[in-house]
């Protein structure tokens, strides 16, 4: 069993922090169907196929990196999606390193005739939402510089949730 962690006075919990090197490395998705879900990951949003384990599993990634999406279906060929109300994974986060490229990835989308679920700017980044053919929560992300994150008058982060401009966002494809 694992022990309770120990909270201040501020009801904050006593821990030394993690190293602030640590990264997620990669997410492994259940999918029904494999080529369905390398269709998605590689022809709409443009990650390259690393490999494959033959019809069951493969890895994709950006860059050349061994994967950074692992995609299998050794426990759910041909099921759905959980059902509301469940746990599980709520959103998987793709980090794109520049405004320009997340337009690409809107466009792409738009070419494909894949839906948002949503689109804000957060204050600190600027997301798009949808889901993939499994009903996997995706969000397509920008991060602002540091400097520029809105903050309280104390210093502390201010996130906020605002309507995305998609036809400003769109625009920074072509700039």
């Amino acid at each position: 069993m694992i022990k309770p962690i120990p909270h201040d006075v501020t009801g904050g919990p006593v821990v030394h922090p993690i190293d602030p090197g640590v990264r997620i490395g990669h997410v492994h998705l259940k999918v029904a169907d494999l080529e369905r879900a390398l269709a998605f990951y590689c022809g709409v949003l443009g990650f390259e196929l690393i490999q494959r384990y033959g019809t069951q599993a493969a890895f994709v990634s950006a860059g050349g990196y061994h994967h950074h999406i692992g995609l299998n279906t050794w426990e759910s060929k041909g099921g759905s999606p959980p059902p509301p109300g469940t746990t599980g994974l709520y959103h998987v986060a793709i980090l794109y390193p520049t405004r320009a490229a997340l337009a690409d990835a809107l466009y792409r989308l738009a070419q494909a005739g894949i839906p948002l679920q949503g689109a804000s700017d957060h204050g600190v980044s600027e997301a798009l939402y949808l889901s993939d053919p499994d009903g996997n929560g995706i969000e397509l992300y920008v991060d602002r510089p540091q400097d520029q994150w809105p903050r309280t008058a104390g210093g502390e982060l201010a996130m906020v949730t605002r309507r995305l401009d998609l036809q400003d966002l769109l625009a920074a494809r072509e700039a």
